[in-house]
């Protein structure tokens, strides 16, 4: 799955309207105009035929592209708008701001993000997945958690994002 394609299920899953997420981009540090936010959301030419991992994504003529730093920026600004601005404590050590380095760590992340700005648990994860008759076990979804260079971590595949979204829709529309 590609960024835009995460943008467009996230936004359908939790109902999110343009005005907010314009002003989630904007909590995340990214100014984006409504014209930019309209191409973001465009559908990929080949939506009929899901693309393999090797294959180049192909986007509309006047699609615009969200990179990783976009995404990142739209979670995090998210999480604000969830929650609400957090204050560092004093002497707390400044938090790493962007964790996706590259592709792979895309859906770890978005997992993580999405956990937190939801007021998720684990039972709660679990119960979504379960919705789509994914069965993971909380030793699976702790290993999905895990901060990508740690001991039990598991790549997180675009089957489960794809699955996950799919039960918030459902459990949230």
């Amino acid at each position: 799955m590609n960024n835009n394609d995460i943008l467009i299920r996230l936004r359908y899953a939790l109902d999110i309207k343009d005005i907010d997420m314009l002003e989630i981009f904007k909590l995340g540090g990214i100014s984006v105009t409504r014209e930019e936010l309209q191409r973001m959301l465009l559908k990929p030419k080949n939506t009929m035929n899901p693309i393999s991992e090797e294959e180049e994504f192909v986007a509309a003529d006047d699609m615009k592209r969200c990179n990783n730093y976009m995404l990142e920026s739209f979670l995090n600004g998210f999480i604000t708008f969830k929650r609400g601005k957090q204050e560092p404590q004093p002497g707390e050590p400044e938090k790493q701001a962007y964790l996706i380095k590259d592709n792979k760590a895309v859906n770890n992340v978005l997992l993580k993000k999405l956990k937190i700005a939801l007021s998720l648990t684990g039972e709660d994860m679990l119960e979504i997945f379960k919705i789509t008759e994914v069965n993971l076990s909380n030793g699976e979804l702790s290993a999905l958690l895990r901060r990508e260079g740690q001991r039990n971590y598991k790549e997180c595949g675009d089957r489960y994002i794809r699955h996950f979204l799919k039960g918030l829709a459902i459990k949230y529309r």
